[in-house]
């Protein structure tokens, strides 16, 4: 392992796409995620957590819950933050294309990070005529956000709590098509299941002030029917579940989203043809 060694731009590049899929309690030296990034840049798991924490000292994110990351960030640390946050979706996809690079990842697989496991690489399912179609640069940075969402959220559903990641989607609060500028934002983010993300997708579930599930009159007329019941009347008015070292989704999003919610239940008909 190399020591001693002064991080360049792109080193730190490759650490703040780690550090934004990671929560600020796993930033230490026995993460799975950092010992195996560690021995990728040839560096050793202290010197990349301890490069972690340094780049927590600038987020403002963290400051805003009274958390602090470690003094003596540098003034190249501060100049790559600020670079990489000023535009997310050009230099996410700059970072996302540089770490899979670093593990050898093509187009034909997928780069996972798992907190418990570290990094993982596997095959992904065939892409459908639309999937083609997006830029590259979109693809690396709707794979940025969903590592980074599920993992904010602890790899769960923020509903339900159901842990299989091949079930979960990184849902967008402000839509993807609409917000371009939040696009890769992780605060426009809720892990949800697939069938979750499609109900809150189209406005059929909602989050109110206290971050309490709200369920729309037209699901509310079928909660006779058991999925429906199960899947949504179960959860009425349970608050997410949010880790709690985790970043905390953008309430105003979260009201945007709700605005557009309780519009659609006004002009809903529900003993009307859907």
């Amino acid at each position: 392992m190399a020591s001693g060694r002064s991080w360049t731009r792109d080193e730190l590049f490759i650490a703040l796409n780690l550090y934004h899929k990671l929560t600020f309690g796993q930033l230490h030296a026995r993460q799975p995620a950092i010992v195996t990034l560690a021995e990728k840049l040839g560096r050793s798991s202290n010197s990349v957590a301890m490069k972690l924490c340094n780049l927590a000292s600038l987020d403002p994110a963290l400051r805003l819950r009274g958390r602090v990351g470690l003094p003596g960030a540098s003034a190249l640390d501060q100049s790559v933050w600020n670079e990489f946050h000023a535009d997310l979706n050009e230099t996410v996809a700059a970072s996302e294309a540089a770490f899979r690079k670093l593990f050898a990842n093509d187009e034909e697989t997928e780069l996972e990070v798992l907190p418990r496991i570290g990094v993982r690489i596997r095959r992904s399912a065939p892409s459908g005529p639309t999937e083609r179609q997006v830029s590259a640069r979109q693809r690396l940075g709707q794979a940025y956000f969903r590592e980074a969402v599920l993992n904010n959220f602890g790899g769960r559903c923020c509903i339900t709590g159901l842990e299989v990641r091949e079930l979960l989607i990184a849902s967008h609060i402000l839509p993807w098509s609409t917000h371009v500028e939040e696009r890769c934002n992780v605060r426009n983010g809720l892990s949800l299941s697939r069938l979750h993300d499609a109900a809150f997708d189209q406005c059929l579930i909602a989050f109110d002030e206290e971050l309490r599930l709200l369920v729309s009159p037209r699901l509310r007329e079928a909660l006779p029917k058991r999925v429906i019941a199960d899947n949504f009347g179960s959860y009425d008015g349970q608050a997410l579940t949010l880790p709690d070292d985790a970043i905390a989704p953008d309430v105003s999003f979260l009201a945007a989203h709700r605005a557009r919610f309780l519009g659609r239940a006004e002009v809903t008909n529900p003993s009307s043809p859907q």
